[in-house]
């Protein structure tokens, strides 16, 4: 799994073009930070729907939760939470991609 950089996003800093940032989602999945005011963007380039995965490690009463997939349609851009819950052993999310052909991402942390 590659290690994704997170940007961020300042209000003094003003807007960023979080397409041009984005890299190509890695086919054996990606990591990045997790934590308050931090996202993933996903931009679906492809001709069909794509599911990213980021695992859930934890437990509620010794159930485990399951996992967030999130469908992204051909053609659109999706804004996913990285929250605590994703947090795995090494404090970053293991994110898959159910394919990777024509998808960028780019997680980013929102600042002030």
């Amino acid at each position: 799994m590659a290690d994704l950089s997170t940007t961020k996003i300042t209000v003094a800093a003003g807007n960023l073009d979080l397409a041009a940032a984005a890299t190509a989602a890695a086919a054996g999945g990606d990591t990045a930070l997790v934590g308050p005011n931090r996202f993933l963007y996903v931009n679906n380039g492809s001709g069909g729907s794509i599911t990213v995965t980021v695992a859930t490690p934890g437990s509620a009463s010794g159930f485990a939760i399951a996992d967030g997939a999130y469908a992204v349609a051909a053609g659109k851009t999706a804004i996913i939470p990285l929250t605590n819950v994703f947090r795995g052993s090494t404090g970053r999310a293991a994110i898959t991609y159910s394919a990777v052909t024509s998808l960028t991402v780019r997680p980013f942390e929102l600042g002030t």
